[in-house]
């Protein structure tokens, strides 16, 4: 497919979709991305120079992915060929290189886009290679995935990361702003206002993304149908029937927020924990997900400090299983309340990680003959049990003998903190050294 083979405008139908009429024609009609495309900006610096190596856009819906890569191709004068991941494979790529050698004899550079980039597979990403590098085509590929996890580091090596961010609010108002004037693409033929509250609802609905926006605009429009009307928050709610949310289940964003919850949860604050994890659910975050990511926190960070952790993090697991949504969710979230206010201690977690490490790293020893099983005469006349102190025989119950090892006999693990339930085991535990030995 060859676009923009000059910089005239493409004309527009109002029977195509407004978000598609208004897609800038050129950098100074594209809103946002000031790091990319400022005057400062590293593509405005390179097109300035008539030169653009092979890109890779990494950003949300809505920031301009396609469009910039469109302008691009413009730009430089280049054939625009546009693969979809989802759809295409090695054999659609070999025909894009015989099509780019074509029009590299002729001249012209060949600009092939490809969306949704992060969906090749490791075979098809690698029939790119020789052509990106020997400069029979230039590749833009578009991904909303961090391609540091999902582009092989060949191709990566060979092409430079945009990270697109979505737009602010500054930028949107712009867009819209221009939506409503423009009268040859947008729909500035009719006198149409829209107020500050429903701007800052579209900003919160779309998260950034002007697709969004624009599509929701020209819902109310077409409802409307009127000369001169005023676009309110009670249009947007009515338009916008669910808010768009910037996460993936399996993608980085995944990640990020479950790190959020993990890290507002150990600094002990509620609120944050609390937004995290309601935000993660709403956006389609399975339910039972947080409950089994909680319930590793009660025993990796709170651990004896408060035992009851455990329990509550348990409890709303099976409170969800029980209920299911929406009702089973509220006791997730008491349980991240709970979570988040108890008493802190890693000491269980660390002796765990310690342990393991000896157990993966020294020998099996064998276990002190004082302490083994003697079921039968014959263990007993070697030894088994000999010299075993039964605690309950001694003040306190407890009584000072060797279990572990010989060759890690006194060895250490686990150090109680002084917060919650910890420090009585702590005081305990001293209190204990403190005693003769039986």
């Amino acid at each position: 497919m060859d676009l923009f083979d000059s910089e005239e405008p493409v004309k527009n139908s109002e029977k195509q979709p407004l978000a598609y009429r208004m897609r800038p024609r050129n950098l100074d009609e594209f809103m946002g991305q000031e790091q990319a495309v400022g005057e400062k900006g590293f593509l405005r610096q390179m097109l300035a120079q008539g030169k653009i190596p092979s890109l890779i856009f990494w950003g949300p819906p809505g920031t301009g992915k396609t469009t910039l890569a469109m302008i691009i191709a413009n730009h430089i004068k280049a054939d625009f060929v546009v693969l979809s991941a989802v759809s295409s494979g090695v054999k659609e790529i070999k025909a894009v290189v015989d099509r780019a050698k074509l029009a590299l004899r002729s001249g012209r550079k060949t600009i092939l886009f490809v969306d949704e980039i992060h969906r090749f597979n490791k075979s098809q990403q690698d029939a790119f290679l020789p052509f990106v590098e020997d400069g029979t085509l230039v590749l833009i590929g578009a991904t909303t995935e961090n391609p540091s996890f999902e582009l092989n580091s060949a191709l990566l090596s060979r092409a430079r990361v945009v990270v697109l961010k979505p737009l602010e609010l500054t930028d949107l108002k712009k867009i819209i702003a221009a939506a409503l004037t423009d009268a040859e693409r947008g729909l500035g033929s009719r006198k149409i206002t829209i107020t500050d509250e429903a701007v800052a609802m579209l900003d919160s609905v779309s998260n950034g993304d002007a697709r969004i926006v624009l599509n929701i605009i020209e819902m109310i429009d077409v409802l409307k149908q009127d000369e001169v009307y005023e676009i309110g928050a009670e249009d947007i709610k009515q338009a916008a029937s669910k808010k768009t949310f910037l996460y993936d289940r399996a993608g980085e964003e995944h990640y990020n927020l479950i790190s959020a919850l993990h890290k507002s949860l150990r600094d002990s604050d509620p609120d944050a924990a609390l937004y995290w994890a309601v935000r993660m659910m709403e956006a389609g975050e399975d339910p039972l997900y947080v409950a089994r990511r909680i319930i590793r926190f009660a025993s990796e960070d709170i651990g004896n400090a408060d035992p009851m952790a455990l329990l509550v993090a348990n409890a709303a697991r099976d409170s969800y299983d029980f209920l299911g949504s929406p009702e089973g969710e509220l006791a997730i979230a008491q349980a991240v309340i709970y979570l988040a206010c108890a008493p802190k201690s890693n000491a269980a977690y660390t002796a765990y990680s310690a342990v393991k490490a000896d157990v993966h790293e020294t020998k099996d020893e064998p276990v002190p003959m004082n302490i083994r099983n003697a079921p039968t005469k014959l263990m007993k006349g070697l030894g088994y049990g000999q010299g075993y102190k039964y605690a309950h025989d001694y003040e306190g119950n407890y009584v000072d003998q060797q279990h572990l090892p010989d060759k890690i006999k006194d060895r250490k693990y686990y150090y109680p903190t002084s917060n919650g339930l910890e420090k009585t085991i702590k005081e305990r535990l001293e209190q204990w050294k403190k005693k003769p030995s039986a």
